[in-house]
């Protein structure tokens, strides 16, 4: 890279606003810490609840997990699945897909933790005076020289950069949509109302019975899907640390019924409406339960869950992720099939190639930041696509139509060099920050290249290189002036 590279100018940080703090706020927010980039974090909720299920950790953040020092702790609060194990409402084992080949490709190892203790540690990673709770945004502003949050609460926040790592139903995104589609550059395909197909029922139990729920003293994570015969749900088990089980319910729409739920939309995971989701699939049959003498139920695990969340899960790649000193992340700019668990990871991605650029602007000049912001969507605006694709395909394992068995009968059927193919594109995507020392890749593939990190560490080494011959300069000339100071 050379060193007249237009982002290799001394000057100063630009300061970073970040809005939500879900996982991808957190990520963005711990690597900026990290990376020494001034930054805020504000989220609308009055404080940290433990909602959603599991969380799979895999592959394809662990180096970055490595990088951050978190490792460790991860591994102790996770249990890794040998397998995930399809069953039919009869709980006859279809097939098996196995983890080892993802673990041999990329010489790393994942695990399943919750979810909640998962926030809670990224949570912990940032400190106390930089993130601030209950901050609901009520409008944006941005020109040449920063950017401007109001929140309901009279207070505001300037800055010179805007994340929007704030979900589903952004209100960053929302406000950056309105100020575009006025100028008339909004695409019409980011305009209208998100498409969902899916409404999901979430949650994670108290610490139960091992001797009633045996599985649970496994050291290995039980990962469980059943698939209804005759009815439109699928609904998924994890044994976790600490004798807890994680599940979900999903219950998959069609055009008509996804019109009967269209009035439930919610910018958040919450309990709302979950009561009457619950005692309609309380009766659900799951694999284990050995100790308990009966079949085992998705009621045994109701009512051990203190909190249980409804959610609609929408699913959309928008193709506008940033305009001015805005950008948007996660969620807030891909919405993707909980079929694939790739939600939370893609988020991360995010966090991991915007972080790149965001630590190597020394300047807060609108061009600058846009050009970092192009180069990051760049980077992820195809992944995201993938994941969404990968997503969708693997929602059709769930399914109750022909379509959907006949799937099921194909990866049943699937040879295991096939499989391997698939499983290779799944791990490809293993990024690392260029802020940290690297660490090494043991994998038997390897990892795909990744622009941000590459292009970031050559505009470090220049700047590096310009600021020896700096150096070396002023001191040659401190040499040659010595004789006339003496």
């Amino acid at each position: 890279m050379p060193t007249d590279h237009p982002l290799i100018k001394p000057a100063k940080k630009p300061t970073v606003l970040i809005v939500g703090a879900g996982i991808g706020g957190l990520t963005l927010a711990t690597l900026l810490h990290k990376a020494d980039v001034p930054f805020q974090l504000y989220d609308r909720m009055t404080e940290i609840k433990p909602l959603g299920s599991a969380l799979s950790l895999g592959v394809n953040v662990i180096p970055l997990m490595q990088q951050l020092g978190l490792y460790e702790e991860i591994l102790s609060l996770s249990k890794r699945p040998k397998s995930v194990d399809n069953y039919s409402e009869d709980l006859q084992l279809q097939f098996s897909m196995s983890f080892q080949p993802s673990d041999e490709m990329s010489g790393f190892t994942g695990g399943i933790l919750s979810r909640s203790l998962f926030h809670q540690l990224l949570f912990r990673q940032i400190p106390s005076d930089r993130i601030h709770m209950n901050k609901r945004v009520l409008s944006m502003q941005q020109n040449e020289h920063g950017v401007r949050l109001q929140f309901s609460d009279g207070s505001s926040a300037d800055g010179d950069i805007l994340v929007g790592a704030d979900g589903a139903y952004s209100a960053v995104r929302q406000s950056l949509y309105q100020s575009l589609k006025r100028k008339d550059q909004l695409p019409e395909i980011d305009d209208g109302a998100l498409p969902f197909s899916c409404v999901c029922l979430v949650g994670q139990t108290k610490p139960m019975d091992p001797e009633k729920f045996p599985e649970l003293q496994d050291p290995a994570c039980h990962f469980s899907i059943v698939v209804g015969d005759d009815k439109p749900y699928s609904w998924s088990t994890l044994t976790t640390k600490g004798n807890i089980y994680c599940w979900s319910v999903a219950l998959n729409l069609d055009k008509e019924s996804s019109k009967d739920h269209d009035s439930f939309r919610n910018t958040e995971w919450g309990p709302e409406a979950a009561t009457a989701m619950c005692k309609d699939v309380r009766d659900f049959a799951l694999p284990g339960g050995r100790g308990l003498g009966r079949k085992m139920t998705l009621g045994d695990l109701i009512d051990q869950t203190p909190l249980i969340s409804k959610v609609m899960l929408e699913e959309k790649v928008f193709t506008t992720w940033h305009a001015g000193r805005t950008v948007l992340l996660g969620d807030a700019c891909h919405k993707i099939h909980p079929a694939s668990g790739a939600g939370a990871i893609n988020a991360m991605q995010d966090a991991v190639a915007l972080a790149n650029w965001i630590s190597i602007l020394d300047t807060t000049t609108a061009e600058d930041i846009e050009m970092a912001f192009r180069e990051y969507k760049e980077e992820r605006y195809p992944a995201a696509v993938a994941s969404f694709n990968a997503g969708q395909a693997l929602s059709r394992l769930r399914g109750t139509s022909f379509k959907a068995r006949f799937v099921r009968f194909l990866t049943r059927n699937m040879p295991a060099w096939m499989y391997r193919i698939a499983v290779k594109s799944m791990v490809a995507n293993r990024p690392q920050v260029s802020f940290l020392p690297q660490i090494e890749d043991k994998g038997l593939e390897p990892p795909k290249y990744q622009p941000s990190l590459q292009k970031t560490l050559a505009i470090r080494k220049a700047r590096e290189e310009a600021a020896a011959a700096s150096a070396s300069n002023t001191l040659e000339t401190v040499k040659e002036q010595e004789p006339s100071m003496k």
